[in-house]
């Protein structure tokens, strides 16, 4: 289940362990040549990396759009867990009961309710909204002014602005595989665009009496998102 016990990987992910003499000569190799051998926390780390940005991936396909017959289907056949131990556990559990729950129609009613309305939905998924109080301010020219920095691109078509919470957590999950992003870009995108104001996103979900389904999607929203600030403040 993903993201469920990363944190347990540390930062380790940039380790590599020098496993040959200067020569190389332990494994045969020509002369000036180090082979680097992934360690074990290495292979665990880069797992747990995974794990996150499969579950950002998640998140973002859930809140860009109403979940789908196939994204329903897929929580339903998650493994049921019997006594759940965490808060990530636990939402995952009330997401699957949820997809059991809901028909595809009241998902798709509740959908439009909540983030997008007669004008405005119940619920902003904006970053500046939640930030400002106000649609389109500066911390969406500092957003566009990083996806820049990192070759993202807008792709034509796409409505919502950049700080839509769907386009910050699938463009979380581009950053976190990324092999030429840093570690610390990564930090400082989190924190910088996402940690500022996601939880005020999803507690606004969760206490709204419109909400059912997405009330179990915030609730794994918000226990990912206070999982990744810890998991974050480590050290690389």
């Amino acid at each position: 289940m993903a993201g469920a016990n990363y944190a347990e990987a540390g930062r380790n992910r940039h380790m590599q362990a020098d496993t040959a003499t200067d020569d190389g000569s332990h494994f045969g190799s020509p002369p000036g040549l180090t082979i680097k051998v992934s360690t074990e926390e290495e292979i665990a780390a880069r797992e747990a990396d995974l794990d996150r940005a499969n579950l950002y991936s998640s998140l973002g396909a859930l809140l860009a759009a109403p979940a789908s017959k196939e994204h329903c289907e897929a929580l339903r056949e998650l493994p049921l867990i019997e006594e759940p131990d965490t808060a990530l556990g636990i939402a995952w559990v009330l997401l699957k009961s949820a997809a059991e729950s809901y028909s595809l129609e009241q998902i798709n009613d509740e959908y439009h309710d909540l983030f997008i309305g007669v004008g405005r939905g119940i619920v902003v998924p904006y970053g500046s909204w939640h930030i400002t109080g106000f649609l389109m301010e500066k911390p969406l020219g500092a957003l566009r002014a990083d996806l820049r920095a990192l070759g993202f691109e807008r792709v034509e078509g796409v409505k919502e602005s950049e700080d839509h919470i769907a386009s910050l957590c699938q463009a979380m999950a581009a950053i976190i595989t990324a092999e030429d992003i840093s570690f610390d870009t990564e930090k400082s995108f989190f924190n910088e665009h996402i940690s500022v104001w996601a939880d005020s996103f999803f507690n606004e979900v969760l206490q709204t009496e419109r909400a059912g389904f997405y009330r179990a999607v915030a609730e794994l929203g918000k226990g990912f998102v206070e999982l990744e600030k810890q998991y974050l403040k480590m050290s690389v």
